[in-house]
Parts: structure tokens; C-alpha cells; sequence
């Protein structure tokens, strides 16, 4: 299975609620962070909610 690592670029604030609260889901809380997640349709769902704001490499 493949792994995602994401890393947030901008910050949250501002945002929709629902935003801020999928980056707290993932797991980032700061800009610059990274953190690394399983491969699934609700992680990509999530990154999906928040593309604007973070990068995501796919890790094998």
C-alpha cells in the first residue's frame, strides 16, 4: 500500500471551519509540517478539501 506524505504550505486561518478542521484531522498544525498517511479514498477526500493549502507526494 502505498503512503502520502502531506505538508502544509499556508496556513488555515481565514478559512471555511471545515478546512481548518480537515488540516486538524490530518494532523498539521503548523506550516512547514509534514506528516505521512495511508493511501485511502478518506484521506484523499480530505486532501482534496484543503488542495489549496497543502502538497502531497505519493511514497512507495
Amino acid at each position: 500500500m502505498a503512503t502520502l506524505r502531506i505538508k502544509q504550505v499556508k496556513s488555515g486561518i481565514g478559512g471555511q471551519r471545515n478546512q481548518r478542521e480537515t488540516l486538524r484531522s490530518l494532523g498539521l498544525r503548523k506550516i512547514g509540517q509534514t506528516v505521512e498517511k495511508e493511501d485511502s479514498s478518506v484521506v484523499r477526500g480530505m486532501v482534496r478539501t484543503v488542495a489549496h493549502l497543502v502538497t502531497v507526494e505519493e511514497i512507495d
